[in-house]
């Protein structure tokens, strides 16, 4: 669940590009900049999905095994016997016990998306290079053997419950994305379509978890439902014009007389509040900048009568908007590669940059 309270956008950015400012302090006011580190500090900066199914507590290990048994039809009851680990806010989990990891022999990748991402198959790609390393070296594997290493099959799961809507389920897959394609033509030599060559293959399944969808499901996994339902409340308050800060602060106490998450949300209230109104906060500027970005490429683009401006103009928005990101502690790397739509590798390299000229 993703949200937007105090942002740039919500109070508005003058349009014309000579009054712009190129700097992100002066986009986003004293407060809402304190509000967000203070989130930061107090390590908030968690997603909530994260929050209630990826924790190391008792309460959170039952959720998370109970999701994991809805999710594959598996009827585990020791907690303990899920090992998880996360990379930013994703989680991933597998079996810590040797024959149930045998039986299972998956790797489990859970990540929550509150925007429509067709990059997800890419991310995954990432995050399981990341994941393999690690199961490797945490069990001594050598891959420059002469014999063949057995790894966990992959599971890449994506819950979705964005505002665009969507099936309850579908696969994207990182062929789309390849830039060589192949033309494919009927018989009058008309061209049908183009498609990639399936040699290489890698998919996310995308689980919308949105009210009206995968009713099942979450009637299986009630935490799962009750965090739905949370997030709906948040929606229908926004729709009904509530300002985000009273939709949040009343879908808390909401969720705390509806008992939801076994009294979670009456335990951590103000972390709750702090998280939602913080990704609320970081979305909504995501997608100004973005559309700042683009904007500003095409404003140059045309001014120049160049069609190369264009692209120039957005990369060097990108850019600066990731400089400025980083000034902020706004986000991880993978945030803000995502943000700027700019390779992890290059945000990698800002940020050196950043610290030696500090």
């Amino acid at each position: 669940m993703n949200a937007n309270n105090y942002y740039a956008g919500h109070y508005g950015c003058p349009h014309n590009s000579t009054h712009r400012s190129s700097n992100m302090e002066q986009i986003i006011t004293d407060s809402q900049a304190n509000l967000i580190q203070t989130a930061h500090n107090r390590e908030y900066r968690d997603r909530l999905f994260k929050a209630i199914f990826g924790k190391d507590t008792e309460q959170s290990k039952k959720w998370r095994l109970e999701l994991y048994n809805a999710l594959n039809g598996t009827s585990y009851s020791d907690p303990d016997a899920l090992e998880v680990n996360t990379i930013e806010n994703v989680i991933y989990m597998t079996m810590k016990n040797d024959i149930s990891f045998l039986v299972d022999s998956q790797m489990t990748l859970y990540e929550q998306q509150s925007t429509y991402n067709p990059n997800m198959p890419l991310r995954g790609f990432f995050y399981f290079s990341q994941l393999y390393q690690m199961h490797i070296e945490k069990n001594r594997l050598n891959i420059l053997s002469s014999k063949l290493i057995r790894i966990p099959e992959p599971r890449f799961i994506v819950f979705y419950n964005g505002a665009t809507n969507k099936p309850d389920t579908f696969r994207m897959r990182l062929s789309d994305a390849f830039d060589k394609k192949v033309e494919s033509h009927n018989h009058a030599g008309e061209k049908k379509h183009e498609q990639t060559s399936h040699d290489f293959e890698w998919t996310a399944m995308v689980i919308n978890i949105n009210p009206g969808h995968n009713s099942a499901l979450q009637k299986n996994c009630k935490p799962l439902y009750d965090y739905v339902r949370y997030v709906g409340r948040i929606a229908d308050n926004k729709r009904n014009g509530l300002p985000v800060n009273e939709a949040v602060d009343d879908a808390v106490s909401w969720a705390i007389e509806e008992n939801l998450l076994d009294g979670f949300f009456s335990i951590h209230k103000a972390e709750v509040i702090a998280m939602c109104l913080t990704e609320f906060d970081v979305e909504s500027a995501i997608k100004t900048w973005r559309e700042d970005g683009y904007e500003d490429g095409y404003i140059e683009g045309v001014e120049d009568g160049r069609i190369s401006g264009i692209a120039t103009g957005k990369q060097e928005k990108a850019v600066e908007t990731a400089r400025n990101l980083l000034k902020m502690n706004l986000g991880t790397f993978e945030q803000i590669s995502q943000a700027t739509n700019l390779p992890i590798e290059q945000i990698r390299e800002l940020q050196q940059q950043l610290v030696v000229n500090t």
